[in-house]
């Protein structure tokens, strides 16, 4: 029987990273873990060029990531991701899915494809520091990226593909969204009709707990970290002062809405 785990424990606590190693020099980029207990990614290779990066560093420093304060080594992945030029894919909003629309709102600028930075910044705007946004950006686009990229796109596989985003699925999850990224209202509902005992229409810290370790495979050890780090997000950010993770909440979660409400809670809170 695996230890339970708090939910506040992954978003507060960090971990060692894994080197990124790229192929022309002996630069390494410290990306944190996404798997525990040896379960690393393997090392994405990246084609570059040492003199054309530090070229850019000099010349491309974005206001975003000139405030970050980074090691110049991680600076590099974000600037030579953020420079390199992409193709632009369809975003018709209409026919997404609920996991499209999930993950569209961190594509900044709508082009289908979403960057490192872009992903930072997201995180930022709903409400995440910076350390835990950058470190966060570069553990998912590490994940996602190979996964997420056709077959067809440029090197290195960094980005993420809005559209392809349905091969990230990974399991021990709820079951409200199906292979495809479809939401399915019948799981959704299962959600609180199994776990939500004080209150029906919202979930305590330790209902949402129960309800991570109720879902855990058995046979899918990989697939246990995700939840933990995903819910214990959505509680940090969306729960009531009194500790309730609403339904409507969670629903807003999945198709993304709720991050455009945090969004705009934050800008409302700098403009105070």
């Amino acid at each position: 029987n695996a230890p339970r785990t708090s939910i506040y424990s992954i978003v507060k606590g960090g971990e060692r990273g894994i080197s990124v190693v790229t192929a022309r020099t002996s630069s390494s980029i410290a990306l944190p873990r996404v798997m525990k207990q040896g379960h690393a990614l393997p090392p994405v290779r990246c084609r570059t060029n040492k003199s054309r990066v530090a070229m850019m560093l000099s010349r491309r420093r974005s206001p975003v990531v000139a405030s970050l304060q980074l090691p110049p080594v991680t600076t590099l992945l974000f600037l030579w991701v953020l420079s390199c030029g992409h193709a632009t894919a369809n975003t018709d909003i209409a026919n997404m899915t609920a996991l499209q629309k999930h993950v569209s709102f961190f594509d900044r600028n709508k082009d289908g494809i979403i960057t490192p930075i872009e992903t930072f910044e997201g995180f930022v705007a709903i409400g995440c520091d910076v350390a835990y946004s950058r470190d966060s950006a570069s553990s998912v686009h590490a994940a996602l990226g190979p996964i997420t990229s056709p077959v067809d796109a440029p090197l290195p596989h960094i980005n993420i593909h809005i559209n392809l985003i349905h091969r990230a699925m990974h399991g021990s999850d709820t079951g409200a969204l199906d292979a495809k990224g479809r939401f399915v209202p019948q799981k959704f509902e299962e959600i609180f009709i199994k776990h939500a005992k004080v209150r029906p229409d919202a979930l305590t810290s330790s209902e949402v707990e129960e309800m991570i370790l109720a879902n855990r495979d058995p046979l899918d050890r990989r697939s246990w970290l995700a939840p933990v780090k995903e819910w214990g997000l959505t509680y940090k950010l969306a729960s009531d002062k009194d500790g309730f993770l609403h339904k409507d909440s969670v629903r807003g979660i999945y198709d993304g809405s709720v991050f455009v409400k945090l969004e705009e809670k934050r800008s409302l809170q700098i403009e105070i």
